[in-house]
């Protein structure tokens, strides 16, 4: 990488997505933890390896990640994990596809720091071979300085695979081994891929891209200008605190939701390819996971956690509690939780899709939260729940603070098991030790804070006839969750999620 003429492109500033739910490898991945942050294949997030790719600051600039609020503090928390420095994190109020997720980032670089190259990097992809992935990524942001034009990564064929859709390029070459785009081919049928393969002029497409910020500013506003002012306006009237831009709500709600694929890529005339030699996977399955595994046994097992396989052959089988046993079957998945049990044959990849959209149809909570959710005070793990109860186990980091919030519908009976508990209990300041107590009563307005220097442990009892995540009003908020108005009825994604 040290050989390559860096200096005569624009600053090279990665840009990581990171707010997908990753519904295809449910169990393990939720709303709240989805696969990007899960340590899939090896010690280190999907998330963390895609940071590392782009961290040595002789060749990037500090990246920016596009998140939401839920995984904002789960995505600080491994980035710093790795020793990695964000220049900017962009919270989406809603997910509204990559178009306008990335064209946010665009504008707030535009605005904060100027035009740069922009490396747009999906964080849940992994990628084997550093060497072929930064002379990629050189040969782009080399193309796209010179050109201003949008180069993707054609990730080479390997199989006629139908779960992906495929780039055709041209015999044009406006950079060494950056070509122009021929067409974008929809997932095919398995003759139709193979007959792609055939040709051996076309590629996986990756989705992952480099262009000017200015250049994609410029021709999505031309080519979708109702969302790009839209984003323009979300981002000029977002909230900023810290490194942390919020973008505004009703604005970014009128963005049309659509891909960069379809807003920018099928429709410029500006598109080019550079080939990807790297190995490559986007994850999106459990047959993925499986293939991607190492340390097999003699019958292609993948066995992780307290799991076993006997009289069978190419399975995987997570186990996240207690013990697992699979006897004499071949070729399933097998993934025990805490709270959810997935048994599927590995070569069916397509069907945990619409399962997940059936248990989300039927309000199955495992579908959005796993047993322990992070916060950016903490984290809380529900224990047990009734009709009219609910037990939580909340784990407050040293500094920790709750929102100051309130409840129309239930009390909260809080006792501290380790630590200490600065309570705010209406106009009452109350420090509780282990083995204390306080009651919150319906309507009070209160807060829950650690003043110590160890974790503060604590059981919340909440009793009542609705115990709904929407009843919850925050007052205030130090991590820029609430308005400073108690009017606001803020739709929190968990009953304690302070």
């Amino acid at each position: 990488m040290s050989k390559l003429p860096l200096h005569e492109a624009r600053p090279l500033t990665p840009v990581l997505l990171a707010g997908g739910s990753g519904t295809r490898l449910w169990p393990l991945s939720r709303e709240t933890m989805p696969k990007q942050f899960q340590a899939l294949v090896g010690d280190l997030s999907p998330f963390q390896q895609t940071l590392l790719r782009v961290g040595d600051s002789r060749y990037f600039a500090q990246p920016v990640v596009v998140t939401t609020e839920d995984l904002r503090p789960i995505a600080e928390a491994q980035a710093e994990a790795v020793g990695i420095d964000l220049a900017g994190l962009v919270v989406e109020p809603a997910g509204r596809n990559t178009a306008p997720a990335i064209l946010a980032a665009a504008i707030h670089q535009l605005n904060d720091k100027g035009n740069a190259n922009l490396l747009v990097l999906p964080s849940d992809h992994v990628i084997v071979g550093a060497t072929a992935f930064e002379q990629a990524v050189m040969q782009a942001a080399m193309a796209a300085s010179r050109t201003n034009m949008f180069v993707t990564f054609g990730v080479e064929p390997i199989r006629p695979e139908t779960g992906y859709g495929y780039i055709r390029r041209s015999t044009a070459m406006i950079a060494p081994e950056v070509f122009l785009i021929d067409a974008f081919i929809e997932k095919p049928s398995r003759d139709g891929a193979e007959r792609l393969l055939a040709k051996g002029d076309v590629y996986w497409n990756s989705g992952m891209f480099c262009f000017p910020a200015q250049a994609l500013a410029d021709e999505l506003g031309r080519l979708e200008p109702e969302m790009a002012a839209a984003v323009s306006e979300s981002v000029t009237t977002g909230t900023r605190q810290g490194h942390v831009l919020r973008l505004e709500a009703s604005a970014y709600a009128r963005a049309h939701s659509t891909s960069i694929d379809y807003a920018l890529m099928e429709r410029t005339d500006l598109a080019a390819v550079v080939p990807l030699t790297a190995f490559w996977s986007d994850i999106g399955s459990w047959d993925a996971v499986w293939e991607m595994t190492p340390g097999r046994d003699a019958s292609d097992n993948v066995c992780v956690g307290h799991s076993i396989v006997m009289n069978g052959a190419n399975n995987y089988v997570r186990c996240e509690r207690g013990v697992t046993a699979v006897v004499g079957l071949d070729d399933v998945v097998v993934v025990t939780m805490e709270d959810a049990v997935l048994v599927a044959d590995r070569r069916d990849a397509q069907a945990i899709k619409p399962l997940v959209d059936r248990l989300r149809k039927d309000s199955e909570p495992s579908v959005r939260e796993t047993s322990t959710v992070l916060r950016p005070w903490g984290s809380y793990k529900s224990v047990d729940r009734g009709p009219t109860h609910q037990v939580k186990h909340i784990t407050v980091v040293p500094d920790g603070r709750l929102s100051l919030q309130y409840h129309h519908h239930r009390s909260e009976h809080w006792t501290v098991v380790a630590g200490t508990a600065l309570v705010t209990l209406d106009d009452r300041v109350l420090t509780l030790q282990a083995n204390e107590s306080v009651y919150i009563p319906q309507g009070a307005v209160h807060r829950l804070e650690n003043p110590g220097r160890e974790p503060l442990h604590l059981i919340e009892v909440q009793c009542g006839a609705y115990l709904g995540e929407d009843d919850i009003v925050r007052v205030h908020d130090v991590y820029g969750r609430a308005e400073s108005a108690p009017s606001v009825d803020d739709r929190a994604s968990a009953d304690t999620a302070g």
